[in-house]
């Protein structure tokens, strides 16, 4: 709120500066509110009240915008991320990270080891069944991480690495425990493996666009974590500034993310 007050105040006083710079004294004598008052008297007060008209004006203005708005840019020297509402298989002509967990389960069900079907990954192999895996991830001579995975000795690969597939980048994402439940150990495996997706992206955008999801904000757990969406995007985007492997223009990074009440695009950069 106090961001919006700040950048009405801001607008309001550059409008009403060009205005009384324009605009002759004698107009301000049109109205003479206070008929019993010096003309002095009566541009003082018309020009008050020009300004409050002006600021309630832009108010109305921005808060109408923000409450309506679907979509936010956020640029700097050397990236663009545009963070907005939508569903991540409907954007066209650029890349859309799925995130698998760390053995690049392909099974859909609702056991704790599987792919629940309400998910991004879930979504994406009920219209892309991939039957095995393996060939796609010997593609790119991905080698798999030296320890194995909690859940049933698995092989595993490194959280942040992409096996590319068509239009869509298939990401080793969650970790998981002996019950094939996925999770991140700590917060900085998770900064860990953002800094690895990074480079990754790098690699294979191959000059387009590319749109991931908020990650972390369905079912992946972060141990002796309550991050909310809010807080996870937050950290998306702070990992992304900082790291040295960006998108370059004029492609950029789209973070899709879901609609609901606790969460707001007027409210990025507000958790950090």
């Amino acid at each position: 709120m106090n961001k919006l007050i700040k950048k009405v105040i801001t607008l309001s006083m550059s409008i009403i500066s060009v205005l009384f710079m324009f605009v002759p004294e004698t107009f301000f004598l049109k109205f003479k509110i206070l008929a019993d008052k010096p003309d002095e008297m009566n541009i003082i007060f018309n020009r008050f009240l020009s300004f409050v008209l002006v600021f309630l004006l832009c108010a109305v203005i921005n808060i109408l915008y923000r409450h309506f708005r679907k979509s936010v840019c956020i640029q700097g020297h050397n990236y663009s991320i545009k963070v907005e509402y939508g569903n991540l298989f409907e954007f066209s002509d650029c890349k859309k990270v799925i995130n698998f967990d760390e053995c690049f389960t392909t099974t859909v069900g609702e056991a704790p080891a599987d792919i629940k079907p309400g998910s991004v990954c879930g979504q994406y192999l009920a219209n892309n069944p991939i039957q095995d895996m393996q060939p796609l991830i010997d593609s790119v001579n991905l080698k798999p991480a030296r320890s194995k995975s909690e859940y049933k000795n698995k092989i595993r690969y490194e959280s942040g690495k992409i096996v590319p597939n068509s239009d869509y980048l298939l990401l080793s994402f969650a970790r998981l425990d002996k019950n094939g439940a996925g999770k991140f150990f700590t917060l900085d495996e998770f900064l860990e493996c953002l800094s690895t997706l990074w480079k990754e992206i790098d690699i294979y955008y191959a000059q387009k666009d590319v749109c991931i999801p908020i990650l972390g904000s369905g079912i992946t757990r972060i141990e002796n974590s309550n991050l909310t969406q809010q807080e996870l995007l937050d950290i998306i985007i702070e990992s992304y500034k900082l790291s040295p492997h960006k998108i370059k223009a004029p492609n950029k990074l789209h973070i899709v993310c879901r609609k609901n009440e606790n969460f707001s695009l007027n409210k990025i950069g507000e958790t950090l």
